[in-house]
C-alpha cells in the first residue's frame, strides 16, 4: 500500500492559524504525513510569512495522532548538526516515534545572504552536509561519546542526553536526485530517500542505482525507504480543472487552443505536476507506485482551501489504499 502525504511550503506565507488547521485537517483526513519546507523566506521577493519549522513540528509532535512528519527538509548550511539531531530526538520521543529528520545540503543564495548564513559554492555545500551527516548519525546512533574533528564541525566526547527512546533515534531521509554525490550520501547515511520532482521512468532508474550503491556500502535494498515528491493541481471536475490550468494557456500561447485533457498529458509529459481529477491524479500516483514509490509527498499550494484537501482525501485516498 503506497503511503500519501502532504507537503507544505513554508515559506510561502504559512503561519500559526494556517499550521493550527492544516495539521488537524491533514491528521484526520488518513494522509500518512504532514511535512514542510525550512527557509526563511523565497529566492525573489516579496517576503511573506514563515513559520519557524522546529517550533512547528513541535507542536505536530503534542498535537497529532497518526501523521508523521519532518522537515523537506532542513539545510545543514543554517542548521547546527548537533542542536537539530537534539532537537530532533526530543520531537521523536514526544511524538512517539512519528518525527522523519530530512536533511539537505542548502541551496537557496538569497536567504543564506539576507540572514548572515555562509552558503559556499556546490562542493564546500556537499562537503559540510557530508561531514553533518556524519554527526547526526553518530548522535543518534551511538550510544559511546562521539569525537569528531572535521572541517566544518568538530565533537569531542560528545553524548546526547537523554538517548532516544527509539533505537537510532529518528529516522533520517535525505532528498535529491544526484547520482554522484546524493544518492551514495543517502546509501551510507538515510534511512529514507526522497526523490524530487521525478518522472516514474526515472525515479525507477535512480532507484535501482541506489540498490547497488546499498550493496556497496554493506546494506540491503531494503534497508531505504523509497519516496518521492511532486507537485500537484487537483480538481474535483474537468470543469474546475480548466480553471485551474487557464494560467498555462495564459502563460504559452502554444497551449491556448487545447482540450482539457490534452493539456493535461502534455503538462504530465513535460513532468510539471500530478495534475487532473481524481480519475487523472490515481492513474498518475499508480505509475509511480509501479516504479517502486512507497511513500508519495504532494506539494499542497493553497493553505486557504481545506475543502479541495478534503476532497482529495475522499475521492482519491480510498482509491490508493490497495496499491
Amino acid at each position: 500500500m503506497v503511503e500519501i502525504s502532504i507537503m507544505i511550503e513554508g515559506q510561502n506565507g504559512l503561519n500559526w492559524p494556517y499550521w493550527k488547521r492544516l495539521a488537524a485537517e491533514v491528521d484526520q483526513l488518513g494522509f500518512a504525513g504532514l511535512f514542510r519546507s525550512d527557509h526563511y523566506t523565497n529566492p525573489n521577493p516579496p517576503d511573506l510569512d514563515s513559520l519557524e519549522m522546529i517550533i512547528s513540528l513541535a507542536y505536530l509532535a503534542d498535537r497529532t495522532q497518526q501523521v508523521h512528519f519532518g522537515p523537506l527538509v532542513a539545510p545543514v548550511s543554517f542548521r547546527e548538526p548537533t542542536m537539530l539531531a537534539r532537537q530532533a530526538a526530543a520531537i521523536d520521543d514526544l511524538s512517539n516515534g512519528r518525527m522523519i529528520l530530512g536533511l539537505g545540503a542548502g541551496w537557496q543564495e538569497r536567504e543564506h545572504h539576507l540572514f548572515g548564513h555562509p552558503l559556499g559554492d556546490v562542493k564546500t555545500r556537499m562537503a559540510r552536509f557530508e561531514e553533518a551527516l556524519e554527526v547526526v548519525t553518530r548522535l543518534l546512533r551511538s550510544d559511546e561519546p562521539v569525537t569528531f574533528e572535521g572541517r566544518f564541525f568538530q565533537v569531542r566526547g560528545a553524548t546526547l542526553l537523554p538517548r532516544p527512546q527509539r533505537p537510532g533515534g529518528p529516522r533520517i531521509m535525505i532528498g535529491g536526485n544526484g547520482i554522484k554525490r546524493t544518492l551514495p550520501l543517502a546509501a551510507r547515511y538515510a534511512d529514507i530517500w526522497n526523490a524530487v520532482f521525478l518522472t516514474p521512468a526515472d525515479f525507477k532508474e535512480r532507484s535501482q542505482i541506489l540498490d547497488t550503491l546499498l550493496q556497496q556500502e554493506g546494506r540491503q535494498p531494503d534497508a531505504v525507504k523509497r519516496t518521492v515528491m511532486h507537485g500537484l493541481i487537483f480538481a474535483r471536475d474537468k470543469a474546475e480543472l480548466g480553471r485551474k490550468l487557464d494560467q498555462y494557456r495564459q502563460k504559452d500561447p502554444e497551449f491556448a487552443g487545447l482540450e482539457v485533457d490534452e493539456l493535461v498529458q502534455r503538462l504530465v509529459a513535460a513532468n510539471t505536476s500530478v495534475i487532473g481529477t481524481p480519475d487523472q491524479i490515481v492513474q498518475q500516483l499508480q505509475a509511480y507506485v509501479e516504479a517502486g514509490a512507497q511513500e508519495i509527498m504532494l506539494q499542497w499550494f493553497d493553505f486557504e482551501d481545506i475543502e479541495g484537501l478534503r476532497a482529495f482525501a475522499s475521492s482519491v485516498l480510498p482509491r490508493l489504499s490497495t496499491l
